[in-house]
């Protein structure tokens, strides 16, 4: 068994508060989930409104695997218009 394990941080540009982050991450995690196999979930910067990281993590029999979904998934998280990918780090687990 292989896991990956992801953490991207993202600007959320039209988030002019708390309320409209949550809103904005609570439809995109959801969606993820519910396309992928994957656990995701805000991980820091849960308390600044323009700013967040998502970390997600990816379980497969073979390397390859791992990676071909890992690029899935953060290709599906980039076609949201409502914000843009600053930084992701990943690892082996």
């Amino acid at each position: 068994m292989i896991i990956r394990a992801v953490a991207v941080e993202w600007i959320i540009h039209d988030a002019m508060n708390l309320k409209e982050k949550r809103s904005v991450l609570k439809r995109i995690l959801t969606r993820t989930r519910q396309k992928y196999n994957v656990s995701i979930a805000e991980t820091a910067f849960k308390e600044k409104w323009q700013r967040t990281e998502v970390s997600f993590a990816v379980v497969s029999d073979t390397r390859v695997q791992c990676e071909k979904e890992t690029e899935q998934v953060l290709s599906f998280l980039d076609s949201f218009p409502e914000w843009e990918r600053i930084k992701t780090e990943a690892d082996w687990v």
